[in-house]
């Protein structure tokens, strides 16, 4: 996660005030591009670039998954469970209740799961309401029950992940349960 705006006058981009850690001021970049970035002289990447640069791509991540169609629901679930799994790894070995971060509540932990959930979680979360937005014709009541569920808490996880709520909706475990085909 980079500054657009550098917290420090001196800093790339630099201002008066400096930059916040707020979401406007955050953009997602490689380890790489972020030290190019940085490092480039005055000018080469101004603010305005660089915020294009993270709307055209949350524009690319608001759209994943649209363009899968299936024949079967379960096909769908099979999809919607593999993303699902992904997630839940990530949650399993970075999350707040992870085995690591319960151990040493001081460890860095919480910074991976700071990056995990906004680079992978949250695109996740959209690439799976983008799917079954596409293919809601293959869900009997109960799934879109479940499904409606699901983008409330994950419309409101995003948000969270932006900027902390004080409360959210947790992922709803019938939503898991209606796509659970074998």
């Amino acid at each position: 996660m980079a500054h657009v705006i550098a917290r420090s006058i001196a800093g790339p981009r630099g201002r008066a005030k400096g930059g916040d850690d707020s979401y406007a001021n955050l953009i997602l970049l490689c380890p790489t591009d972020h030290r190019h970035v940085d490092k480039a002289p005055d000018g080469e990447f101004p603010i305005e670039l660089l915020h294009n640069w993270k709307m055209i791509h949350e524009r690319r991540i608001r759209a994943l998954g649209s363009e899968n169609k299936f024949e079967k629901v379960e096909e769908l679930s099979k999809a919607v469970r593999t993303i699902l799994a992904k997630s839940h790894a990530i949650w399993n070995a970075f999350g707040p209740r992870s085995e690591a971060a319960t151990a040493d509540p001081n460890s860095n932990m919480y910074d991976i799961w700071e990056l995990r959930r906004a680079d992978t979680i949250v695109p996740n979360n959209r690439t799976i309401i983008n799917m079954i937005n596409a293919n809601e014709v293959l869900l009997d009541q109960k799934q879109m029950e479940a499904f409606a569920l699901f983008c409330v808490h994950a419309e409101a996880y995003e948000a969270h992940v932006r900027s902390p709520l004080d409360a959210y909706p947790t992922f709803p475990k019938s939503f898991e349960e209606a796509f659970a085909y074998e």
